[in-house]
């Protein structure tokens, strides 16, 4: 079960004008599941993403990259479950482009231009385009303005739970809606986590925008998790503006853009935390606080240090103070002037938090007992100063149970 996350109620994800979706049975990889998902987008709106860093990058992201490199007016997204397409070579591409050319010609837009294809599951098979083809009319027939949630589950691999997030928020003298849906419980790790994101908003938003926008909400959301260290071949968040709440941004001096963006970046957060809480097999949620670094990225390299480290990941799953492997972690985290002797590691819970080294050891006031009590806990906070600047940076992350070798073990059965 995920660590205190629920997938919201339909009622409580909003509806984005200018946005429909549909799902469907197509049968890629099993039966009698929703597989597929169709977003379809009204004239106007502007689309950016971001993307994997895996050089084994799979079809559709190449073929994504290619439509929104060009002139591109994006109309539609069509994501599969089950199959990733990934390692597939000439025939994955092949495919991707054909589930372009079916919607388009079903929906009447540009294949080249309009369609944005998705794909998740297991890598080195062949995608069945043949099924995911025939199942495209009954997710257009279900395009729905109100159908957020059931797309939510629609995008689920060994998801246990869908993830979605919804706010509306009062922005220059209007009521914004932002929406969005998001997947991923394994091969989690920055750069991005293997994971699906798509997020709506009602605003207006111009391309140059939107595409800063998606990239500073994907390196402060989708970026700062890590399940086991693993990036993913599929990764993608897309961000879509449908202007139809009335509220346009202009450029980037425009009073509404800060809280606009802070809204969607917050959105991404609340998206991101959940894949981390549905961890595979997770029975905690960690956050990796560090402060005290000289820049963002030394403090992320410590944070993804200890958040990666399966012997930190055991120890937190066990309840086990075994707390030297997180100053092992430090260690070796990759800054080369480091001064042990100036940091110290703190575990806390809600208000209950215990110094647990200093002065380049175990802080003279720590018990065991503390340490326990703490790690008993299912959220519980790595909170680490560097002393050595003023630069801060938070990694989520979760621990590493039984179930985690035993979903991975069985994840083609």
């Amino acid at each position: 079960m995920p660590v205190n996350y629920a997938t919201p109620a339909p009622e409580a994800l909003f509806p984005v004008a200018g946005v429909r979706l549909g799902t469907a049975e197509a049968g890629i990889r099993k039966a009698n599941r929703r597989d597929l998902t169709v977003i379809a987008l009204d004239p106007g709106s502007t689309v950016a993403g971001v993307f994997t860093q895996n050089r084994f990058c799979a079809a559709p992201v190449q073929v994504c990259r290619k439509h929104l490199a060009g002139e591109s007016e994006i109309r539609a997204l069509v994501i599969n479950t089950g199959i990733a397409n990934a390692g597939t070579g000439e025939t994955g591409l092949q495919a991707a482009m054909q589930t372009c050319a079916t919607l388009a010609g079903l929906l009447g837009l540009d294949e080249d231009r309009q369609i944005l294809p998705f794909s998740t599951g297991v890598i080195l098979e062949p995608l069945p385009v043949d099924r995911l083809q025939a199942g495209l009319p009954a997710a257009i027939a279900d395009l729905k303005a109100d159908n957020w949630h059931a797309a939510a589950h629609g995008i689920m691999t060994t998801d246990t739970v869908a993830k979605a997030a919804s706010r509306k928020v009062e922005i220059g003298g209007k009521s914004v809606t932002i929406t969005g849906i998001s997947k991923g419980a394994g091969m989690i790790k920055p750069n991005m986590a293997t994971m699906l994101g798509f997020l709506a908003t009602d605003a207006g938003i111009p391309q140059h925008l939107l595409e800063q926008v998606a990239k500073e909400a994907a390196d402060q959301s989708f970026n700062c998790i890590t399940v086991d260290g693993d990036t993913s071949t599929n990764d993608s968040f897309i961000v879509m503006a449908t202007g139809q709440s009335g509220l346009r941004i202009k450029d980037g001096a425009d009073p509404a853009w800060a809280p606009l963006k802070a809204a969607i970046v917050a959105v991404s957060i609340e998206l991101a935390q959940a894949i981390v809480r549905d961890g595979e097999g997770a029975t905690k949620f960690i956050t990796v606080a560090v402060e005290g670094g000289k820049d963002l990225e030394e403090c992320r390299k410590v944070g993804y240090a200890i958040g990666h480290s399966p012997l930190v990941k055991t120890a937190f799953f066990a309840s086990d103070p075994n707390l030297g492997r997180i100053l092992a972690a430090i260690g070796y985290a990759g800054i080369a002037d480091l001064d042990v002797g100036q940091i110290r590691v703190w575990l806390a819970s809600g208000s209950d938090a215990v110094l647990v080294a200093e002065k380049g050891g175990r802080a003279a006031a720590y018990k065991e007992e503390d340490g326990s009590r703490i790690m008993k806990n299912a959220e519980i906070t790595v909170r680490v100063d560097l002393a050595r600047g003023t630069a801060q940076g938070c990694i989520y992350s979760c621990d590493f149970s039984y179930d985690y070798v035993k979903i991975n073990a069985d994840y083609r059965s």
